[in-house]
């Protein structure tokens, strides 16, 4: 893994703190998220973990407990695990 697709994930997680640190989030989506993060946390994740996460982030953004501006924040999350996951393959 390069350096510079080390920093996007940083970055990632980054931004994934950032949702978490939402306490306007119901419990349920945020242990999905968590369980998100700790995916791509590995020491070396692999394209299969960035597909199941954005699978499940895309689950919850249509959740109606969602609120809409932590659900705009997911999409941007989901953008960015897209393009790092075409990066590694």
């Amino acid at each position: 893994m390069t350096k510079d697709l080390t920093q996007q994930i940083e970055s990632l997680k980054s931004m994934i703190e950032e949702v978490l640190k939402d306490r306007g989030i119901p419990k349920n989506i945020r242990a999905i998220i968590e369980n998100v993060k700790s995916k791509i946390s590995s020491e070396k994740p692999a394209s299969e973990d960035f597909s199941s996460a954005i699978y499940a982030l895309d689950d919850i953004s249509n959740n109606i407990n969602m609120p809409a501006y932590t659900r705009t924040s997911i999409w941007e999350i989901i953008s960015e695990m897209e393009r790092i996951k075409e990066e590694l393959k």
